[in-house]
């Protein structure tokens, strides 16, 4: 087996649909060319559908096609599996259909069966230098040898650096729907999103899973019920099946150091309102499904 340093070295932008994500992205392709890198993306088969049409778009403008890998299962068919309902502790959803998926891409496609070293660029921006030390010590110890992780955003662009507005004006493209939802619906005339709008709130922190991730918190379970009401009721009936197939006293959500079902919380809010949650940002740890 060839060592790391006599391998060619392909360039690898982690890709889940954000404006981060995509900037850097742009950026890898221009400094190293289009022949050079890959655009990699391990679908949750969870995402909201304008994901798509963003990712689509911003590969068309970088000029490079998307290579996806999938699982083949949901998160929900994932938490069956491992008898585990994900919460904001741990979510093995990401572990297996991110996670394990990106592993065997880098280990087996690329340096087994091509003969390349990998380098990761990730999204993350400069308020978020936490999560980037995270993946490098991961990565620092990725099976047989190391992959080097990069982080433009941090370590090379100035820290106030619009991504959003220049893949928006400069490129033409549109955001996924999710970071803007409330003010789409607002203008749509949903009562619901202009109480959210009116609260300083604008759509999700992030656009993955369509708004079901399980490592959300009140504030994020709260923006669901209120926007995507039928999104809200699925992520309820999943965890209640769990629950009953396992006959497990559990949640994703936790209040008191306890369970805390989807089922009482939409009680709750049926009863007092869902406002007064839009501003207990409490849990909604950005998982593995995040940091591109």
């Amino acid at each position: 087996m060839s060592s790391t340093s006599e391998k060619k070295v392909v360039h690898i932008a982690m890709f889940s649909g954000g404006a981060g994500s995509a900037y850097v992205a742009n950026h890898m392709v221009q400094t190293y060319g289009k022949e050079n890198c890959i655009l990699f993306f391990t679908n949750t088969l969870w995402e909201d559908e304008d994901n798509y049409r963003f990712m689509d778009e911003v590969a068309n403008h970088i000029g490079i096609e998307i290579t996806e890998r999938i699982d083949g299962r949901t998160p929900e068919e994932v938490f069956h599996d491992e008898r585990f309902l994900g919460n904001a502790r741990l979510a093995k959803c990401s572990e297996e259909l991110k996670v394990r998926q990106t592993i065997i891409f880098l280990e087996e496609e690329l340096r087994n069966q091509q003969g390349l070293e990998p380098i990761l660029y990730f999204g993350i921006g400069p308020h978020e230098t936490h999560r980037a030390d995270n993946l490098k010590e991961f990565y620092s110890h990725f099976p047989l040898e190391p992959i080097e992780t990069r982080f433009p955003l941090i370590d090379l662009m100035r820290a106030d650096l619009d991504a959003k507005g220049i893949i928006q004006e400069e490129w033409g493209i549109k955001l996924p729907r999710m970071y803007t939802i409330a003010e789409e619906m607002a203008d749509q005339g949903n009562e619901n999103a202009k109480v959210v709008l009116n609260s300083g709130i604008k759509g999700f922190s992030h656009a993955n899973c369509a708004g079901r991730c399980v490592r959300g918190g009140f504030q994020h379970y709260a923006l669901l019920y209120a926007i995507w009401p039928e999104r809200y009721k699925q992520q309820e009936d999943m965890e209640e099946n769990f629950r009953a197939s396992f006959k497990k006293n559990v949640s994703i959500l936790k209040k008191n150091a306890g369970p805390y079902t989807l089922k009482e919380f939409r009680e709750v809010m049926e009863r007092e309102g869902f406002e007064q949650f839009l501003f207990k940002e409490d849990a909604d740890i950005p998982c593995v499904c995040s940091f591109s």
